[in-house]
């Protein structure tokens, strides 16, 4: 049975590459989304009722999944479609056939390139689809149960030895897949989902997004900045942006480029910031944006953003978030639409109102020298946001991300290193004794070996170096190196110290990195 299906499989992939080649125009001028479906993709994808294409209409995905499964075509079938007609059927695609908020919800990280991010799938659809790929790829997607199972008769009709990879040879993988996995996908993420529906129905024009936005963001590395983006409704769903802001040490943060919107929510957009070319994967609900904005050649260098219309009220954050018992310091809230008279909970006394704008309130701060640790709301006249962390003492240095990969690359070759970045969290115990997040404090940054074969290794030697006061570690070049045993690369087992001083007294935080090779597939979902 197996067998037979499996020639089956192949058999029609070919056809289906033959047929791509024989039917689809060597190029196609842009035009509507509709017509470029029947031109193109019509010939392997048969017709069906109310104007729907097999395959093509029993699947719902991220503009990032539609652009994947074209991109596929492409490159296993033959396909021929000119970049305009490719970027409107992602968009037709994206915006009939997309996600609702509440279906990418959890899962954004892969979407925002948070490639550091430890999934938590059941064990089941860990070993069954995120051995090979991220659990996120699966959820971010919908199908119904014929389209689930076709999707397992494709893996192995693909990829042949599948079954004789890890996690695979140990069981019988097809029919765990077919028998086990289709229900169970079929039933967690289905085709037919009312909140697509409710979200089609509800979902704001995109020219409501236009107009200036307050924004805070976080960079690893460099720290807290704050600014305005500024967007200009353009031709269709598409906006002209401008960003003019800046870090907290003063340097700048400002630049132009365009943003498209996708399902009604999905902001895509490309930003050359003070020179360095970054995209933004934000998702856009009423009056606010949040997501990341990352360097377009190094997703691993980027910040966390969020943003407010001005118009709307809203208080974004506090830089800084905590404040030392007994001691006074400068605070700036970000936000929009902040009137009124900001209070920061008991212990904590405005001294001075330096400057005050709807979009920030910059004050100065003193905390009791009794003051209660633990966290205090931030309140803007009838506004509530952040919170406010008061310490006496540190109790816990943690390295955020915990666990990090960073890569090899360049060395002569083509293929960019892969940096690791961290911060450094301070946590405090509260008078009940819990634990709670002071917020990131400066550090000083070391690697060592993270065990005895990574010392014999001498992985710190090879694998690359730390930044010692800003927590970026530089992979080492790729390619064999013949200063090692066996000249092998400079792959490594590292364990990532991060040190913070807390009135002269130095608490230290463990993460875990480890110094792989490169990568050489990198999807936009991962």
């Amino acid at each position: 049975m197996k067998s037979t299906l499996r020639a089956g499989l192949s058999g029609g992939l070919l056809a289906l590459a033959v047929c791509a080649a024989l039917h689809a125009p060597p190029s196609l001028a842009a035009r509507e989304a509709q017509a470029i479906l029947k031109e193109t993709c019509q010939g392997c994808h048969t017709p069906q009722a109310d104007g729907a294409l097999s395959r093509i209409s029993q699947q719902r995905k991220t503009p990032e999944g539609w652009l994947m499964s074209i991109a596929r075509m492409q490159v296993m079938h033959s396909l021929q479609i000119s970049d305009d007609d490719r970027r409107a059927l992602v968009k037709y695609l994206a915006d009939t056939q997309g996600l609702a908020p509440s279906e990418t919800d959890g899962v954004r990280y892969a979407l925002e390139r948070r490639l550091n991010t430890v999934e938590k799938f059941d064990e089941q659809t860990s070993q069954m689809c995120g051995r090979c790929h991220s659990g996120a790829r699966v959820a971010l997607q919908r199908r119904p149960a014929q389209e689930w199972e076709r999707l397992v008769n494709f893996h192995l009709g693909q990829w042949p030895s599948l079954e004789y990879q890890a996690l695979a040879r140990d069981r019988d993988w097809f029919d765990l897949a077919r028998k086990d996995m289709v229900p169970l996908l079929a039933k967690r993420y289905p085709l037919d989902n009312p909140a697509w529906k409710k979200w089609l129905d509800s979902a704001p024009k995109a020219q409501a997004l236009a107009g200036d936005w307050s924004f805070s963001g976080h960079a690893p590395g460099k720290g807290e900045l704050a600014g305005i983006m500024s967007v200009t409704a353009d031709a269709g769903d598409s906006f002209k942006v401008s960003v003019k802001g800046q870090y907290a040490d003063g340097s700048p943060f400002n630049g132009e480029g365009s943003a498209i919107l996708y399902s009604g929510y999905e902001w895509r957009g490309n930003v050359n910031i003070d020179g360095v070319s970054m995209r933004q994967v934000f998702a856009a609900q009423g009056s606010a944006l949040q997501g990341r904005m990352f360097e377009a050649e190094h997703d691993e260098r980027g910040l966390d953003f969020v943003a407010a219309k001005q118009g709307s009220s809203r208080l974004l954050a506090a830089q800084p978030g905590y404040l030392k018992a007994g001691t006074e310091t400068e605070v700036t809230l970000i936000g929009s639409g902040l009137t009124g008279k900001p209070s920061f909970g008991d212990g904590v006394q405005v001294l001075e109102v330096i400057e005050q704008s709807p979009e920030r309130i910059k004050v100065k701060l003193k905390a009791a020298a009794n003051a209660r640790p633990g966290l205090r709301n931030i309140t803007v006249g009838a506004l509530k946001g952040p919170t406010l962390s008061v310490y006496s003492k540190i109790a816990a240095v943690k390295v955020v991300p915990e666990f990090s990969v960073a890569r090899i690359g360049e060395g002569g070759g083509s293929t960019p290193k892969v940096q690791g970045r961290f911060d450094a969290e301070a946590w405090g115990k509260g008078a009940d004794g819990k634990p709670y997040r002071i917020g990131v404090f400066p550090a000083q940054w070391k690697v060592e070996a993270f065990d005895d074969r990574a010392r014999d290794d001498e992985d710190v030697k090879f694998a690359g170096t730390m930044q010692a006061d800003a927590g970026v570690f530089m992979p080492g070049d790729a390619g064999p190196n013949p200063a090692r045993k066996m000249s092998t690369n400079n792959a490594g087992n590292l364990k990532v110290i991060a040190a913070v001083d807390d009135a002269g007294k130095s608490l230290s935080g463990e993460g875990h990195l480890i110094v792989t090779v490169q990568r050489w597939n990198n999807p936009p979902i991962p």
